[in-house]
């Protein structure tokens, strides 16, 4: 017996009208989801509920649980997932193996003669160490537990740099190699490798952006503006982070070469993670069982997230869901900007609340299918999905970025989300310059073979 046999006769069931079986599925699924995440249940169980009762409607309860378990068991059925948790452990062996240092004095070579140098060479350093650890959580707590006592020495506010932290460690997640871009792979069918090329751009647009505004709030937050002089020769410098620096050309190389697979590219990424941590001496034998230990955990959740997003997905597609979004949005405007601004202001304010993977896992089938029809390219589509969620983990109330750099310099996220609003509205109008323009996203893929 299905829910709606449970709740209505035969009879009434006979003359329900046709929007209320549209309708129904939807309000029971984001309903269901809804009240579950806020009664503190974990979001991979939440969104395996949801799915469950969505799916409940049309089928017997038991049917609805096999059903549920088939496509959690077939969404984990992906060689591509493999990429992840290799990426997971290279990042978690690159915390602990001494490369964040070395990027920060290569960082320094850069941008250490800037006005407002440390800040800038904050915002360098997150960009280099985020894509090369593909977190970023562990960015803002890497680079910003290095830059805190050197900011400190040199008196800058800490409320202001903690912004400048959090702000700039999300540039790593479009930047490649990326976790999260090879989880909308995943989910909408698309090229990783191209996903990854049209990483760079907007990602360096991101980073640059803030740095602008390092520039134009500088004066006004008290930003020191000497210059920071590198003690060491910049030829040692460049030496020291060279290695750390390959593995993105490596990685991205071989991977836009067709050398090996983003999943290869993953265990090479392991291996030479590993490696270099050995050889700058920073990692332990005695170290490797807790960072494995640490990258299961993670790995754990996302995979689960995963398996119980998938039934989502079939539970969304058997009952003709994001057709029925589709239909509303389009039905809402016929004007492909209104639309799009529409889908953007829904995963800003997602972003706020939910975190990246389960966002990407949800949003992806329902918003794609409307990109598609507006001529959007899910290359591009991808890219904003990500940037949006990339400003979402910095902001409150459930900004895990935000969190993590205020933990670190000691700050009071009081005091940092007001210096962080200035710093917001540069990301969004970065983000709209990347929905505007779709050459910024889309000329190095194109240049990369790719066709749409």
């Amino acid at each position: 017996m299905t829910l709606l046999e449970l709740i209505f006769s035969p009879e009434y069931l006979e003359v329900m009208p046709d929007f209320f079986y549209d309708v129904l599925p939807i309000a029971i699924l984001f309903g269901t989801l809804a009240v579950l995440l806020l009664i503190g249940m974990p979001i991979a169980f939440a969104i395996g509920s949801a799915a469950l009762f969505t799916i409940f409607i049309d089928f017997p309860l038991d049917k609805a649980a096999i059903l549920v378990s088939q496509q959690m068991v077939n969404g984990l059925n992906s060689f591509g997932l493999l990429a992840l948790p290799f990426f997971i452990v290279a990042g978690n062996l690159m915390n602990r193996g001494g490369l964040a240092v070395r990027l920060i004095n290569f960082a320094m070579l850069l941008g250490g003669r800037l006005p407002g140098s440390l800040s800038h060479v904050n915002v360098i350093a997150n960009m280099m160490f985020g894509s090369l650890s593909g977190s970023a959580v562990a960015s803002a707590a890497a680079v910003g537990g290095i830059m805190k006592p050197l900011q400190d020495k040199h008196g800058y506010p800490t409320a202001f740099s903690s912004a400048i932290n959090v702000a700039s460690c999300p540039t790593g997640l479009l930047i490649p190699p990326s976790n999260i871009l090879i989880l909308y792979a995943l989910v909408s069918s698309t090229s990783v490798q191209y996903l990854f090329i049209a990483g760079y751009i907007p990602g360096l647009l991101m980073g640059l952006g803030i740095m602008i505004g390092i520039f134009l709030l500088g004066k006004r937050y008290k930003i020191p503006q000497q210059k920071i002089v590198l003690e060491q020769r910049p030829l040692n410098v460049i030496f020291d982070a060279l290695p750390s620096l390959l593995l993105v050309v490596i990685i991205m190389g071989g991977i836009v070469g067709g050398v090996f697979t983003a999943t290869e590219a993953s265990a090479i990424a392991v291996v030479y993670s590993l490696f270099l941590g050995f050889a700058y001496k920073e990692l332990k034998v005695k170290a490797l069982p807790s960072i494995l230990l640490d990258s299961v955990l993670t790995t754990s959740i996302v995979l689960l997230m995963i398996a119980t997003s998938s039934a989502m997905s079939w539970a969304m597609a058997n009952a003709d869901i994001p057709n029925a979004i589709a239909e509303f949005v389009l039905n809402y405007s016929s004007n492909p900007i209104v639309i799009m601004l529409l889908m953007n202001v829904v995963l800003l304010v997602v972003g706020t609340f939910m975190d990246m993977s389960p966002a990407v896992l949800i949003f992806t089938p329902i918003f794609l299918p409307i990109a598609i029809l507006l001529g959007v390219d899910p290359v591009h589509f991808g890219i904003i999905l990500v940037f949006n969620l990339c400003i979402g983990i910095c902001t409150p109330p459930v900004g895990t970025a935000l969190f993590v750099g205020c933990s670190v310099s000691g700050a009071k996220i009081g005091e940092v989300v007001p210096k962080l609003l200035p710093l917001f509205l540069i990301m969004v109008t970065t983000l709209a310059l990347i929905v505007a323009f779709p050459a910024l996203t889309m000329w190095l893929p194109e240049l990369a073979g790719y066709k749409s």
